[in-house]
């Protein structure tokens, strides 16, 4: 794969960044797609670091959360899209881990709590809704912020929502990197009225640990899950025990990824409170989910 020892170095390295991207531990021979690889992320991060200034190509969409019950919403989950002219939609798998990789994700962050506010407080003043929620999700490196506190305060401040309207999702990576910072986070947040969700539950090795160190208003079962329970009794057991677990503890309990209603009642039947997924709806555009979700419940004063 190389004429000179610069060019197998070189190469060499190319594949070692490739073991990485897949998880570590592991070993990864060099081909030549690896280069296209290499060569597509690096454009995508320029072009990302370009669209910086203006946030050009950025948007919201809104996935609804429903009570498995009755049907009613219970909360939404603003999910961040970008598009390029030239290539449309990039996926967010491909473009989130490269902001968090090139240090761009604590400002596009910012972006998204800043709009999920503003769109929040607009939905507020028009719409009772009941005591339904809107979730924004945190990465490590915003929570490793010496003043991501403030800030936050500082969006409430700006935009007039109601922290009790509010929900920060955290995964349980972004937990364990730092517990005992995190729960100290975490609670000046909850002291402001803010929920907290676990997203993923059940993925990582101290869920436990985290159920009784984190402030925690709500628990989501990963989707992997969801997906299993039809077919291992063992995933419902399992299930079963988180539920049984967040209710003891105070915690509502929403299952992600549902497509299909044998999952929907399948999750009912082990006493689920709540879901999201593709079975109710995919992310929506702000004003498609008002139509939707929103459009039946004038404000009170009204």
């Amino acid at each position: 794969d190389g004429g000179d020892i610069s060019e197998l170095v070189k190469k060499a390295d190319t594949a070692m960044y490739r073991a990485k991207q897949q998880g570590r531990n592991r070993m990864e021979t060099y081909s030549g797609t690896m280069e296209d690889v290499v060569r597509e992320r690096l454009a995508i991060g320029s072009r990302l670091r370009l669209s910086m200034d203006t946030m050009a190509g950025f948007y919201l969409l809104y996935q609804p959360q429903l009570d498995l019950n009755s049907g009613r919403l219970i909360g939404a989950e603003a999910l961040l899209r970008w598009t390029l002219p030239d290539i449309g939609t990039v996926p967010p798998d491909m473009f989130i881990p490269l902001a968090e990789e090139f240090g761009m994700i604590v400002p596009i962050g910012e972006w998204v709590l800043r709009e999920a506010c503003r769109q929040l407080n607009a939905w507020s003043g028009r719409f009772a809704g009941g005591d339904w929620h809107l979730s924004v999700n945190l990465s490590m490196k915003q929570l490793q912020q010496p003043e991501f506190v403030a800030g936050v305060d500082r969006i409430l401040e700006e935009s007039g929502v109601d922290p009790g309207r509010l929900c920060f999702e955290i995964t349980e990576t972004a937990a364990l990197l730092n517990l005992e910072s995190c729960a100290q986070i975490l609670n000046e947040l909850r002291a402001r009225g803010i929920r907290i969700a676990l997203d993923d539950f059940g993925t990582g090795y101290s869920s436990l640990l985290l159920l009784k160190s984190l402030p925690l208003s709500i628990v989501k079962i990963d989707r992997s899950f969801t997906h299993d329970l039809l077919d291992s009794s063992a995933t419902a057991s399992i299930v079963s025990g988180i539920i049984a677990m967040s209710k003891g503890l105070g915690m509502s309990v929403i299952a992600e990824g549902i497509e299909t209603e044998e999952q929907l009642e399948a999750m009912g039947r082990l006493g689920c409170e709540g879901f999201q997924g593709y079975y109710e709806s995919r992310p929506l555009p702000p004003d498609l989910f008002e139509r939707r979700y929103l459009a039946d419940n004038p404000p009170e004063d009204a």
